[in-house]
C-alpha cells in the first residue's frame, strides 16, 4: 500500500514559509473504527523538499506526532517564489506519494513596513482632520447653532 499524498497548505511570513500537513487517510477499519495512519504505524517521517530559481533542495526526515502539525521554513530570501512538496513515509512502509507542489512568494521587510506606514498615516490624517473640524466648529465656520444677529448681516 502506498502512503500519501499529504494535505498541505502553506504561507508566507518574515523570510519564511509556513507549512502546514495533514495526514492522509487511510481506508483500515478496525472495531467499527476509521484507523489513522498514526494508529496503524509505530513511527511515521515526513521530509519536505523546497524548490528554488536555484533547484530542489530535500529536508531531512523528522518523526510525525500529530494527524495535523505545522512547521516553518527559515532563513529565506525575501520577495523570492518557493515551492514545497511534503512526502510522509512509515518505518515499515517506504512507498510514499508525495504531495502536489504548493508555491508562495516570501514576505519582505518592506512589505511589512510599508503596511505599518500606510495605517499610521490613515490614523495621523484622520487625527488631524478631527482636529482641523473641531477648531472650524469651535470658531463658528461650521455648523452653527445661533443665527447672526440682523445687524451683523
Amino acid at each position: 500500500a502506498f502512503l500519501g499524498p499529504p494535505e498541505v497548505n502553506i504561507s508566507s511570513c518574515l523570510n519564511c514559509i509556513n507549512v502546514t500537513i495533514k495526514l492522509p487517510t487511510s481506508h483500515l477499519i478496525k472495531d467499527e473504527k476509521l484507523w489513522s495512519l498514526t494508529d496503524i504505524y509505530i513511527e511515521l517521517y515526513y521530509a519536505i523538499t523546497l524548490k528554488t530559481r536555484d533547484g530542489e533542495h530535500k529536508g531531512p526526515y523528522k518523526k510525525i506526532t500529530a494527524e495535523i502539525f505545522s512547521t516553518v521554513i527559515e532563513e529565506l530570501y525575501p520577495n523570492r517564489n518557493y515551492c514545497v512538496s511534503v512526502v510522509v513515509t512509515a518505518s515499515l512502509n517506504k512507498n510514499s506519494i508525495p504531495s502536489a507542489w504548493k508555491c508562495v512568494t516570501s514576505d519582505s521587510v518592506a512589505q511589512q513596513d510599508y503596511y505599518t506606514v500606510a495605517i499610521a498615516g490613515a490614523v495621523c490624517f484622520s487625527l488631524i482632520l478631527a482636529v482641523a473640524l473641531k477648531c472650524m466648529h469651535a470658531g463658528g465656520y461650521i455648523l452653527q447653532r445661533k443665527s447672526l444677529p440682523p445687524t451683523l448681516v
